[in-house]
């Protein structure tokens, strides 16, 4: 048998007021592709940011390549050849995507000389080139798209040679060529026998890419499986401790008059955008990246400006110039990106939730904590959301439950109408069932929601309709009838 590339035995992590990890074992051979799985919150970033240098492990031991390792640091982690793409990214926003990639990895030139622009563009060129993806070297990293940034994070990691890589949710925000792209990548570094970890909450991709999965609950270890011997559904017993029998639990509502119209809008390469979305429906709102999607809702929310056209809600013209004149109007916006636009990660759980609604916690002139922390706890509650703790910073939550935060942030305006941007993107099946459940509440209460989803299958099992856009323009409106991905994809390409 193949000795082992990495062996970690009996890992433990504790932060204040949680055990994040407790004796965990894992171990990665050359040239695999080990899958980790998990809840949120199970310890699989944990583990990993153990790792990579980023966490110091309060016990246990790591042994690469038959050699006990103490990794204090990232610097030391990446001398040993591991390397780790973040869930969040580690990138300068005002850098270049060649400074990014390659400026910080390692210096063109003398330490207090001048900057070799031109090697480090080919060389970034090079690495991206290596992706498929065609960016301009050049071009600030504050100007991508999320699936932009997640590809510059990857071609970073990948410029020097690696004898371990992690990925963590890479695929989040990338659309279904650049996957393949990045499997096909994965696949020739396997025979080159680099080992790779890879933690995903996409079954498809597991049995895609995988050649084992180990399972993490609660900061421990489950089991170690073969992917070529294991079910689903025993994955998903392992991770979430009980059985879950309906993945969509879509719940029909009553149909009621419209509550959002759009007439004909233009904003950017928005052109000629018209929809209605009424009162009980899940309107679904499918494309390729680049497609608008995005754009369309941050339009409706007055975080857009708008060039042409007209919105009317519950029947009446609106002027939404400012997201507060569209709160005020009863439309919430979740956005895509969760760490950079929905929460504000180092202030705690109770500040975040009342964010949108303080002058509900004043008291006499001034905030009440009191008032603060009983609305704080009300959602806990309501929504399931672990660990209970109204004083926790954001940031120390898991994706999951930040994610509930952030739909408690917005419920607490009482909106009547939702735009729901990639609401469960890097998010465990657990937690995804909770949000499905949570938008069928929403909607059997008389709310609409508006929901953008690149994963197709969510969209086929949650809307009512699903409108296609294709560079800027809808190209094809599906009632549930005629749902299909073939059809969806049709559209999303262009097609008439």
């Amino acid at each position: 048998m193949t000795p082992p590339l990495l062996q970690m035995r009996a890992i433990a992590k504790a932060f204040p007021g949680v055990q994040a990890l407790d004796r965990v074992d894992f171990e990665l051979l050359p040239g695999e592709v080990h899958v980790l799985l998990g809840e949120n919150g199970a310890g699989k970033s944990t583990l990993m940011k153990v790792l990579a240098g980023i966490y110091e492990r309060d016990q246990g031991e790591i042994i690469l390549q038959d050699r006990p390792v103490s990794i204090r640091g990232l610097p030391q982690a990446q001398k040993l050849g591991i390397r780790m793409v973040l869930q969040e990214f580690n990138l300068i926003p005002h850098l270049s995507v060649a400074e990014n990639i390659v400026l910080l990895n390692r210096p063109e030139g003398p330490l207090f000389g001048p900057v070799r622009f031109r090697a480090m563009r080919a060389e970034a060129k090079a690495a991206l080139e290596r992706l498929g993806i065609r960016l301009n070297p050049a071009a600030l990293v504050a100007d991508l798209s999320v699936a932009e940034k997640q590809m510059v994070e990857i071609a970073k990691a990948l410029l020097d040679d690696a004898r371990i890589l992690i990925l963590d949710e890479p695929t989040a925000a990338l659309a279904e060529a650049e996957v393949e792209r990045l499997f096909a990548i994965l696949r020739d570094l396997k025979t080159r026998g680099m080992g790779i970890i890879y933690i995903s909450h996409r079954f498809e991709e597991i049995f895609a890419i995988g050649d084992r999965v180990t399972v993490l609950r609660d900061g421990k270890y489950v089991a170690t499986y073969p992917v070529r011997e294991v079910t689903r559904e025993r994955l998903i017993h392992d991770m979430v401790g009980r059985e879950l029998k309906d993945f969509y639990p879509k719940a029909a509502a009553p149909l009621g008059p419209p509550v959002l119209e759009a007439e004909s809008l233009s904003a950017g390469f928005l052109q000629d955008i018209s929809f209605q979305l009424h009162a009980g429906e899940v309107l679904g709102l499918a494309g390729l990246m680049g497609a608008g999607r995005t754009e369309l809702v941050k339009v409706l929310f007055g975080a857009a400006p708008l060039a042409a056209g007209s919105i009317k809600i519950h029947g009446r013209p609106a002027t939404l110039r400012h997201p507060r004149e569209a709160m005020a109007a009863g439309l919430a916006l979740l956005t895509e990106d969760r760490k950079e636009e929905g929460l504000i990660l180092p202030m705690s759980l109770t500040h975040n939730v009342t964010l949108t609604h303080l002058k509900q916690m004043l008291r006499r002139g001034f905030i009440s904590f009191k008032k603060e922390r009983k609305r704080a706890q009300g959602f806990i509650e309501k929504l399931r959301i672990v660990p209970p703790d109204v004083l926790r910073l954001a940031e120390n939550f898991s994706g999951g439950n930040q994610q509930k935060i952030v739909f408690a942030k917005w419920l607490g305006i009482e909106p009547k109408i939702l735009l729901l941007d990639e609401p469960t993107r890097g998010i465990d099946v657990g937690a995804k069932v909770e949000i499905f459940e949570l938008i069928n509440r929403f909607v059997a209460q008389g709310g609409a929601v508006l929901f953008i989803s690149s994963e197709l299958p969510e969209l086929l099992a949650m809307a009512d309709r699903i409108l296609v856009l294709h560079q800027g323009r809808i190209t094809g409106q599906l009632p549930r009838a005629e749902f299909s991905q073939e059809k969806i994809l049709h559209y999303a390409t262009g097609g008439a």
